[in-house]
């Protein structure tokens, strides 16, 4: 028997895949699948693949070679444990074989046509997205990437302004993704606009195209032009200081490094950068399957760019496939400095999660103190990580550095102190932590947590209580049902005696964070003063009940249970 870890898939799912599969092997009458071990290898490779576990999900389907004849379902589920797994050469000999059988698919025309545009045969490739298109994508977004690949593996044969204008008639419902391709159609042909059309696109005030001053930089450095890549990739970092192809870049640079990852003159490295750009939105849409797909065609086109790795790793995480997600960040670590201190920081954050906090410290620790190059963000985010995992005199002494280095007018002043505020007030320094929660909200006064940790603060000391109400209805409309807020709302309401009021805020906080202790000890005490005693006790009891309820927070209960308030 084999036994499954089923944390992806319902037992109904599980049944009507079963069911399917037996009816319609049933109803053919084909001997060859209709057999326990056959079914068994089925439904292992489906319920992995539904786990999003490819390379077990390929092992499984690949015994069950010639089912696509009898099981059309069977031949899309396989393509998708083969190109996710990295098996992109068989994936598009399977298709050839569907070809033949005239099974094919949008997938399988697709895979195809790929591989011939890494080949450079570009008729070929063309032929196949059309192909592709004729089968009717089911999603739109599927359509129009058709469309774009077709339209790149024309370009070698046709001019600039034939190529934008089949780019134009595209659907304008992408015209995001139809300016960046503005731009490397430019790049592609060498045309003396190039330079303009990336300053245009990194300047849009609309759109957060950050991601391709990168790309212009490498265009301009590629071009010869080093001075002026230097100028624009400091500027770029003075307005995006943790973007994570900036920061490599600039070590690369200064090692004088060969970091040939993108070129705009090759349709492949375009075509992936594009199939990226979908892979990303659909990670967006929490579609994370269908993400890896196309970032795995990506990284068939351009194996040497690894960034396309990190969105990879975030899916995994995502999907809370945290042994995947780590291998995939352990890779990157040989990549250059930048590409190791991301991937520590994302390997500790999943050591957090597996709640193994002593050795996320640890590993964090040794990868800062090993940065050749403590700026004030790499600073910043190690200090951010102390704090969240409660080291705060080690956090303050890093805050503490930064803010030696910055003035007020600094974009990180308002965090930096609102983080070293939160430390010495855990630490149980009200004096420092108020000082820095005042400074933070000087530099920024539209921060609604901030506004809300200080004022909530002061609500608990009994103080400012008239001040804080105020400065939390600031804070409900800058962020309109947070609960966090709403309950700090109604506390400062209750603690005025409003307890009408109080009382709506209160129970909407609870039904926001229903299995939140604090909220419902709150709310417990809004419904006694209301002369609900019975519904007090019953919040209170449940508050006794919840893991996460402090022994303090439990022992003031008890006590309430017995004489009220």
């Amino acid at each position: 028997m084999i036994y499954f870890k089923l944390n992806k898939i319902t037992k109904n799912t599980i049944f009507v895949i079963v069911f399917v599969f037996f009816f319609t092997l049933q109803a053919l009458c084909v001997e060859k699948f209709n057999k326990a071990n056959k079914i068994a290898d089925y439904f292992s490779g489906i319920v992995l693949l539904n786990q999003d576990n490819y390379n077990e999900s390929f092992q499984y389907l690949r015994k069950l070679d010639g089912l696509e004849n009898v099981h059309a379902s069977y031949s899309l589920k396989y393509l998708y444990s083969l190109i996710n797994s990295g098996n992109f050469y068989q994936a598009f000999v399977y298709s050839k074989k569907l070809e033949k059988q005239k099974e094919s698919s949008f997938e399988s025309n697709l895979i195809i046509g790929i591989y011939y545009l890494k080949k450079s045969k570009f008729n070929e490739s063309k032929k196949y997205f059309l192909k592709a298109k004729q089968k009717k994508p089911k999603l739109i977004l599927d359509n129009y990437i058709i469309d774009t690949l077709s339209n790149w593996s024309s370009v070698s044969s046709s001019n600039l302004e034939k190529s934008k204008f089949i780019l134009n008639k595209m659907d304008n419902r992408f015209d995001n993704l139809k300016k960046i391709q503005k731009v490397f159609l430019n790049c592609f042909f060498k045309d003396g606009k190039t330079e303009v059309e990336f300053e245009a696109l990194i300047n849009n005030e609309d759109t957060d195209f950050s991601r391709y001053n990168y790309f212009f930089v490498k265009y301009l450095d590629r071009i010869g032009k080093g001075s002026k890549a230097e100028a624009t990739l400091k500027n770029s970092l003075k307005k995006f200081p943790r973007n994570l192809l900036l920061n490599q870049y600039k070590l690369d640079r200064k090692n004088s490094k060969n970091n040939s990852y993108f070129n705009c003159e090759k349709v492949e490295d375009v075509v992936a950068e594009i199939l990226y750009i979908t892979a990303n939105a659909l990670s967006s849409q929490s579609i994370y399957s269908l993400s890896n797909f196309y970032l795995n065609l990506a990284k068939y086109l351009n194996k040497n760019f690894h960034a396309f790795d990190t969105l990879l790793a975030e899916n995994f995480y995502n999907i809370n496939n945290f042994a995947k997600a780590n291998e995939i960040y352990k890779s990157l670590i040989v990549y250059g400095s930048a590409f190791e201190w991301y991937s520590n920081k994302q390997i500790a954050r999943i050591l957090i999660q597996e709640n193994n906090k002593e050795s996320a410290l640890s590993l964090l620790s040794r990868s800062y103190d090993k940065l050749n190059y403590k700026g004030i963000y790499e600073g910043f985010d190690y200090a951010e990580f102390l704090k969240n995992n409660e080291q705060f005199e080690q956090a303050i002494k890093h805050y503490s550095i930064i803010l030696n280095k910055i003035d007020l007018s600094h974009p990180l002043y308002p965090e930096v102190t609102d983080g070293r505020g939160v430390a010495y007030e855990r630490l149980g320094k009200w004096d420092k932590a108020e000082i820095d929660l005042k400074e933070s909200l000087k530099a920024s006064p539209n921060q609604a947590y901030v506004i809300n940790y200080l004022a909530y603060s002061w609500i608990e000391q009994g103080k400012n209580i008239e001040q804080s109400l105020r400065m939390l209805e600031k804070a409900n409309e800058l962020k309109s049902n947070d609960p966090y807020i709403i309950d700090s709302l109604g506390w400062a309401l209750f603690k005025l005696n409003r307890l009408q009021e109080s009382k709506k805020y209160l129970q909407l906080a609870v039904s926001l964070m229903p299995a939140d202790p604090i909220v419902n000890d709150h709310f417990g005490d809004v419904l006694w003063k209301n002369g609900n005693e019975i519904q007090a006790r019953y919040y209170w009891k449940f508050v006794l009940n919840l893991e996460k309820a402090e022994d303090d927070l439990k022992n003031k209960i008890k006590k309430k249970l017995i004489t009220g308030l």
